[in-house]
């Protein structure tokens, strides 16, 4: 993969596939920043929160670069591709596509407790001036045991396998998925601020075995666990990334 830049968004970004990209890093002069909604609120109505604040910080449109969501619950495959159109044309009406290729990165999952009635807001991030030579700020947009580019079923890594070794077969192919996107993104492990795991299965294997031991020097950060399922059925285990200098909560 190879990065693409934004013309107006200051950052650049791997294409992904039409509902988002696969990770996106700053531009030379700017950073990512990295915002949580405290109260989320409807996908739809965040966009207006986006703008808000991107207005009060006196920001473009184009500077929102990734997004979190959160689902009531995982879609079948034909309700993930259903949701994504309409998500994707609130990109396009806001002009943030490039050449007809989606550059933000996303990262949707479904709490397994305090289920949400219809898609929320989670966070987002975007794009800001910075003064001095700083190293570039990055995003790693969420992915599941799907190889790339690929969003069917009979593609899913160990389907229906939830046995010990079949979630380590999963998640040592995310734990690879992930690592590929951060070098495309011209980062690596010790550039990583936070490192997200999306699953309701037991980690006290997974963690020492095949995540905290291949994300040194990350893995004195430790990881955020999200006890939640990845977007679709049937997909068991999520990881997203991210290395970024400033975190807010609003």
């Amino acid at each position: 993969m190879s990065l693409i830049d934004h013309p107006t968004g200051n950052y650049r970004f791997l294409p992904g596939i039409a509902p988002y990209s696969c990770g996106v890093v700053s531009s030379p002069g700017f950073e990512i920043v990295h915002i949580t909604l405290q109260r989320p609120v409807p996908y739809r109505q965040g966009f207006d929160r986006v703008e808000s604040f991107l207005l009060s910080e006196q920001r473009p449109r184009a500077a929102l670069c990734a997004m979190e969501l959160r689902s009531p619950k995982p879609f079948t495959f034909p309700g993930f591709a259903e949701f994504n159109a309409g998500y994707a044309e609130i990109l396009k009406s806001w002009g943030l596509f490039v050449d007809g290729v989606n550059p933000i990165a996303r990262t949707n999952v479904a709490p397994e407790f305090s289920l949400p009635s219809e898609p929320l807001l989670y966070g987002f991030s975007y794009t800001r001036p910075i003064a001095g030579d700083a190293s570039p700020t990055f995003v790693v947009a969420g992915a599941g045991e799907l190889p790339e580019g690929i969003l069917q079923r009979d593609s899913i890594i160990a389907l229906d396998d939830v046995s010990p070794a079949g979630l380590q077969t999963k998640a040592r192919f995310v734990m690879d998925l992930m690592e590929a996107r951060l070098r495309g993104l011209g980062a690596d492990w010790d550039r990583v601020t936070v490192a997200d795991i999306y699953t309701v299965h037991p980690l006290n294997q997974l963690l020492p075995e095949l995540v905290l031991s291949r994300m040194r020097p990350a893995d004195m950060h430790g990881v955020h666990w999200h006890y939640s399922r990845p977007p679709i059925q049937d997909v068991e285990y999520e990881m997203d990334l991210r290395g970024v200098r400033l975190e807010l909560r609003i």
